[in-house]
């Protein structure tokens, strides 16, 4: 046979030995590492964040090398749900528009986003408030109930303001809801110096950063998944939030890093100037 091929006979029975070359093995060894990495993303991290990952876990290797991988083994990162948007115009008579879309913002504790989501259990729905810091996108208030009234968004800005106690006024964007227009959520912005702002009404763009966090949470926990209660919801929901977004989650915003993280870093530079 080696000399109908033409090949030498020594590195024939070497390939019968070990078939896969050195470079095969390396990626049937990588093809492991990258199953974890995307499976403990809930499948939302595509090529560049698994390379991250990769590179932070003391892996040799490119960003290339870990797309051909993926892509062989169709491990494809999760899009975000398609959504009609709808481009209202009406403003808000309870608060202006103050933060006009300027999701970019130089410091912690300046400007926040807080918005309201549904889950569903097999019976009733659990209902989840954020708020979320717009230097970071770091979640810093957060508060799940059974009912959408004004106590479930009180709640989350209460955990906002107790975990950060800002000595500045802070900018709090929301939706028109009736929650944040109720006259005990006004006080509450107004006793611990918070500035409302509003987006225009049926418009998702004003809060994007909001349905960005939803989004993510909806195909990494939610996805064709209903919860047999509310208190398994709410232990999934809470792992989601503080072991996997606040010190994990990467953001092209952060320059790839978690919220953790590059708040940690911020303050760590601000204490050494």
């Amino acid at each position: 046979m080696c000399r109908v091929l033409k090949i030498n006979r020594s590195g024939f029975y070497v390939w019968q030995k070990n078939p896969l070359s050195n470079r095969a093995i390396e990626d049937n060894r990588l093809l492991e590492r990258i199953h974890e990495l995307y499976e403990a993303s809930g499948g939302t991290y595509g090529s560049l964040w698994i390379h991250q990952d990769l590179r932070e876990a003391g892996e040799v290797c490119s960003v290339n090398r870990a797309a051909k991988i993926m892509r062989r083994n169709n491990l494809i990162a999760q899009i975000g749900y398609k959504r009609k948007y709808v481009n209202g115009s009406k403003l808000s008579s309870v608060a202006d528009n103050f933060l006009d879309r300027d999701f970019a913002s130089d410091a912690p504790n300046v400007a926040r986003v807080s918005d309201i989501t549904y889950i569903r259990t097999y019976k009733v729905f659990l209902y989840l408030a954020i708020v979320i810091d717009l230097y970071s996108r770091r979640v810093v208030g957060w508060s799940m109930n059974k009912n959408m009234d004004k106590r479930l968004v009180i709640n989350a800005l209460m955990m906002a303001v107790y975990q950060r106690w800002p000595t500045q006024s802070v900018l709090v964007h929301t939706d028109q809801g009736s929650q944040y227009g109720s006259a005990d959520y006004l006080a509450f912005l107004n006793e611990h110096n918070l500035v409302p702002s509003m987006s225009r009404r049926v418009n998702c763009h004003d809060n994007a950063v909001a349905e960005s966090f939803f989004g993510t949470l909806k195909k990494r926990v939610l996805r064709n998944k209903i919860f047999s209660t509310r208190d398994e919801a709410k232990t999934e929901i809470f792992n989601f939030i503080e072991m996997f977004y606040n010190p994990k989650k990467r953001y092209s915003h952060t320059g790839g890093v978690s919220p953790a993280k590059f708040e940690a870093t911020y303050f760590l530079e601000t204490e050494t100037v």
